[in-house]
């Protein structure tokens, strides 16, 4: 993974870019990392925008890598201070999007480390479940815990989503410390390649 391309932002599914290739999706709450990993993973210091305010991201990020595969940025969800009818509306193309797009390859579900997962983080592994769509659970900035909360918030995360095996579909993660970082873009190689 080389090379990484901005393509565009849709807030439609009927702008979906034309080309049809293979989906790593990143998905979870408002705040999560999502762009920070992003930027980490391809070495960008900015080709994902990162923002210290929740709910930045509005729209569907798609980039392109390596001209193969693309990685989808979801807007993150659950940020109270968006109108209701707005939260509502990105519920609904979310929704649609994962029932409709054959084109995911896996799902990178990004839980905070310092929290344990909401109720909308159990929302969409039951969803996931439902459409049957490869996941993998990525507890994210785990450097800003000590080694004691960081085994406290891999058993609630464990006792939540008991399917979970750390390794495997479930990753302790730090995209700033570079913390489990090689591992996932090995995950995202063999997915798509």
């Amino acid at each position: 993974m080389k090379n990484i391309e901005f393509v565009k932002s849709i807030a439609v599914l009927d702008q979906l870019p034309e080309i049809k290739l293979p989906e790593i999706v990143l998905a979870g709450r408002s705040n999560v990392g999502k762009s920070t990993f992003i930027n980490a993973l391809f070495k960008r210091k900015a080709i994902a925008k990162t923002s210290s305010t929740p709910g930045k991201t509005r729209t569907i990020n798609y980039y392109l890598i390596d001209s193969k595969f693309y990685v989808v940025d979801l807007p993150g969800f659950g940020y109270a201070k968006v109108a209701k009818k707005e939260r509502a509306y990105w519920e609904r193309l979310l929704i649609k999007y994962f029932a409709e797009n054959n084109n995911i390859s896996r799902v990178l579900h990004f839980v905070d480390s310092r929290h344990k997962p909401t109720q909308l983080d159990i929302l969409l592994n039951n969803y996931l479940r439902e459409l049957d769509i490869p996941y993998v659970v990525i507890l994210n900035k785990i450097d800003k815990l000590k080694q004691s909360e960081v085994v406290k918030s891999r058993k609630a995360v464990l006792e939540q989503f008991p399917e979970l095996s750390l390794g495997d579909n479930l990753f302790l993660n730090s995209s700033v410390k570079g913390i489990s970082n090689s591992e996932i873009a090995s995950l995202i190689t063999n997915t798509v390649y």
